[in-house]
């Protein structure tokens, strides 16, 4: 819960600055706040995951490019871009490289058959770029306000991620019932995590 709850810092500070301030002000301290996170596991030499970097190179590229051009448009589209760089690194890792990165993540507290693990890979890529693709819809439709964006940003995609987790959860748990140890499921010791 911690981990979870750190992780959500900057966009906890994102939503609470846009409600007093304004669209560049939450953008500039979300950055602030993303710095600040990353400096933070350096100096305590905690492990900084792939996703700290993804998430950070984002959150400073488009977030700069809102203030320096004063256009929130950049800052709208970062959920997207970040979404659908997790898809294209989870489906490029195994079209391309022959890893499966949910696999990677989660293969020393689970156990399932290779074809389920391939399964939930893609499943998540899924949610990943529909996901991207609905952010892109509230920002630019029209029919939404700024605000509303922002509450979506902060509280719908995250309803939308607890609820594709719960289903998750279900499905794999039938899976681990039937398949864990199939012939197929890796036995040797996997890689230390290294990565949201």
């Amino acid at each position: 819960m911690k981990k979870f709850l750190f992780d959500l810092f900057p966009l906890i500070l994102f939503f609470v600055a846009f409600k007093f301030y304004d669209i560049f002000t939450a953008t500039a301290v979300a950055i602030a706040a993303a710095v600040g996170q990353f400096i933070w596991l350096k100096a305590t030499g905690k492990a900084i995951e792939a996703a700290h970097w993804i998430n950070l190179t984002v959150i400073v590229v488009f977030g700069g490019a809102t203030l320096l051009f004063k256009n929130d448009a950049f800052i709208k589209w970062k959920p997207t871009v970040l979404y659908w760089l997790f898809a294209l690194i989870l489906v490029g890792g195994k079209v391309f490289f022959k890893r499966n990165l949910m696999q990677k993540l989660m293969g020393e507290k689970v156990s399932m058959p290779t074809a389920v693990w391939d399964k939930m890979n893609y499943s998540w890529s899924a949610f990943f770029v529909v996901s991207g693709a609905l952010n892109l819809y509230v920002a630019f439709s029209g029919h939404y306000t700024e605000s509303q964006w922002v509450n979506f940003k902060v509280f719908g995609l995250m309803a939308l991620l607890l609820v594709f987790v719960i289903g998750q959860s279900i499905w794999l748990g039938r899976h681990m019932k039937e398949g864990g140890d199939a012939p197929d499921t890796l036995a040797a010791p996997r890689e230390p995590k290294e990565g949201h």
